[in-house]
Formats: structure tokens, C-alpha cells, sequence
């Protein structure tokens, strides 16, 4: 991927996915993880953001997440603000009561600041989550393409819906 917004021109899609293929092919849920692989990668844009925006709401529909996904540029915030002011813009214009990120943005943000404009801010800590993989020492946190591979969908539901805290 390239620092342009474009895929790499040297980006192979036939080429990752026969990596993915060669690396998984015997899994349990290859045939409907690489289905949707397949969809993913056949994405003809190549446009970095739209790449990848379609590969999360893609993902989504698959493992049945039905949050909404709103493009942050398309909310009407200066968007010259940075970081922690534009999160919290990005909330006030939302109407958010609430702002959860991930775990490791726990230096960057401060819940005081968050609370002096109404918002909760949580962090989400993802518990751990171990599964077959090939009768091999587990390899925690690999992606979530392993665990796809590896786990039928309502395990992976659960997952996503029971297997975190918020601190």
C-alpha cells in the first residue's frame, strides 16, 4: 500500500490470495472465509480508503455486525482540528453520549476532557480468545481472517458481542 491513498501499483490481488489459499486452505470455514476474501480483494477500486472501507462493511455484513458505519469527513466538523478535539467535534455533532476506542489510545485521550463535554469515554480490551488451529500451539491474536478460518460464525459472534470489557 502506498502513502498516496492509492493501493501500491505493484498491490497483486491474485497473488495475496493464493498466499491465503497456500496458508489456509485446510481450515475448517476456508470455503466461506475465502469466499468473502475473494470479494474483498476482487474490490476493483484503488482508492486506499474506499479499499479498505469496503473490506470492513463487507466483513460486517459477514459475521452479521450491523453497526453503522459513518465516514468521519462526511460530518460537518473543521476538519483542521486534530486528535482528541476532533474526536471530541466528531462526537458533539453526532449527538454522542458515549466514545469507545480501542485499548491502545488510552495515552492519547483524557476522560476528563471527555467528561467536561458530557461524554463517557471507554476503552475496549479485547479478552483473550483461543481456538483450533491445525493441532499447532495456539498463536494468539493473529486477524481476524484466522479466526474466520477457524470458527464457525455464531462462535465468532458470540466472540465479538461477549468477549471484551470496557474499561
Amino acid at each position: 500500500m502506498s502513502a498516496n491513498g492509492k493501493l501500491a501499483a505493484n498491490f497483486d490481488r491474485d497473488k495475496l490470495l493464493n498466499q491465503i489459499k497456500g496458508a489456509y486452505a485446510r481450515a475448517p470455514y476456508f470455503p466461506q472465509t475465502f469466499s468473502l476474501l475473494e470479494q474483498i480483494m476482487r474490490h476493483e477500486d484503488n482508492n486506499l480508503f474506499r479499499f479498505l472501507h469496503h473490506s470492513i462493511v463487507k466483513t460486517c455484513q459477514h459475521l452479521g455486525i450491523a453497526t453503522g458505519i459513518r465516514i468521519s469527513s462526511s460530518v460537518a466538523i473543521d476538519h483542521g482540528l486534530k486528535n482528541q478535539d476532533k474526536v471530541l467535534a466528531l462526537c458533539k455533532e453526532v449527538g454522542a453520549s458515549t466514545y469507545v476506542n480501542a485499548v491502545g489510545g488510552m495515552e492519547l485521550y483524557s476522560k476528563e476532557r471527555f467528561r467536561e463535554k458530557g461524554i463517557d469515554l471507554k476503552f475496549i480490551q479485547s479478552k483473550p480468545f483461543e481456538y483450533e488451529q491445525f493441532g499447532e500451539a495456539f498463536v494468539p491474536w493473529l486477524s481476524i481472517v484466522d479466526v474466520m478460518m477457524f470458527n464457525p460464525l455464531d462462535i465468532i459472534r458470540t466472540g465479538i458481542s461477549h468477549n471484551y470489557e470496557l474499561v
